[in-house]
């Protein structure tokens, strides 16, 4: 399942993607652009946008403000499932890839780098991410939006 969201969805792209979903976020502009894109993507737009929402067939319109409570929207009308957890760039949807400390040197602290052994990096925008505590603290948010897992 592949998604997109409009502009006023930043924060549920950003967390689709650390629940393991192709997520595309694009720039502001036309609602013409967003529609041409996840017909070309077969994405699925989500949307707060009520009006848009009805042109486009299958799309999710999000009501609520409240992260939490977005996901929950999307959750009901779409199979939504902890697919691969914090296995994808949170700033540009792309893959995360393995990397070891010496490739990360000069890019994380040094004490992260001798502390911990397992790193990913972002093939696209070169982001590096770890399991440090923040990591704990995402896999426990994850864990507590209760969706299930993949098979």
């Amino acid at each position: 399942m592949r998604l997109l969201c409009d502009h006023m969805l930043g924060s549920l792209a950003r967390w689709l993607r650390f629940i393991g979903y192709d997520t595309a976020y694009p720039e502001p502009g036309p609602d013409r652009s967003l529609i041409e894109r996840a017909r070309a993507e077969d994405r699925i737009l989500l949307t707060r946008d009520k009006e848009l929402a009805s042109r486009v067939p299958g799309s999710v319109q999000i009501r609520s403000d409240d992260l939490e409570e977005q996901i929950r929207e999307v959750a009901e009308r779409l199979p939504l499932r902890l697919v691969d957890p914090l296995s994808r760039c949170s700033l540009c949807n792309e893959v995360l890839v393995s990397a070891v400390p010496e490739d990360v040197k000069g890019l994380v602290p040094e004490g992260v780098r001798v502390r911990h052994h397992t790193f990913w990096r972002c093939p696209s925008c070169g982001r590096v991410y770890w399991q440090g505590s923040h990591w704990d603290k995402m896999i426990a948010r994850l864990h507590d939006l209760d969706l299930p897992r993949a098979p």
